[in-house]
């Protein structure tokens, strides 16, 4: 007996074909958004890691900026503590300038040479007098910027001729003369007197 198949085997072969393809893109599928998903949860991980690391280093970095300002404030203090040691000493030191510089000008005055006027400005000394020639002028220049530890910087301002008269008919020429010295604070005198690096031998006790 012979059988022959009538039905459309070449629909159920394209029906099967399909079937097996639909199931193979929705297994992709699922595949797909599983892989996705893992993905984003390990992103997510990383994502949480990293915030709690930088909530740390935040917390550190608002530590170490508090800490940094008050250190800051701290070297204002200082400072200004300095400052104010330095300005008592100063005018303790300021006290006994006049005499330092009168002591230092009667020192230096050479012979020959009157001062008529002194003025003091701050650490600026302005000096008017005369003098029997330029070079007695010349010598307490001299003098005041090689000398002095208390006198710096001698400048001389004016000099002019002129006439005094000693009697009715007894005239000399002389060099009147303006002058502008600095004056050092015993505190800067006293530095420069002592070398630097100098300091006192330890006594010893030979026995």
């Amino acid at each position: 007996m012979i059988l022959i198949n009538l039905l459309p085997h070449r629909e159920a072969a394209r029906k099967r074909r399909r079937e097996t393809f639909y199931a193979t893109l929705g297994l992709s599928a699922v595949l797909g958004g599983v892989i996705a998903g893992m993905a984003f949860l390990w992103y997510q991980a990383q994502i949480s890691s990293q915030q709690s690391k930088n909530s740390l280093l935040q917390s550190a970095i608002t530590k170490l900026e508090s800490e940094i300002k008050e250190i800051s404030t701290l070297q204002a203090e200082i400072a200004a503590l300095r400052a104010r040691q330095q300005a008592v000493e100063d005018l303790q030191g300021d006290r006994n300038m006049p005499v330092h510089l009168l002591n230092e000008l009667v020192r230096q005055l050479p012979d020959g040479v009157y001062l008529t006027s002194m003025k003091q400005d701050n650490q600026t000394v302005t000096l008017q007098g005369m003098a029997q020639s330029n070079e007695r002028v010349s010598e307490l220049l001299r003098n005041l910027g090689n000398n002095s530890p208390w006198l710096v910087k001698p400048e001389l301002i004016e000099i002019t001729s002129g006439n005094v008269n000693l009697s009715p008919r007894d005239q000399r020429r002389v060099a009147n003369f303006t002058m502008r010295i600095g004056l050092k604070r015993p505190t800067d005198a006293q530095k420069a007197a002592t070398p630097a690096g100098k300091t006192a031998a330890p006594a010893v006790n030979k026995g």
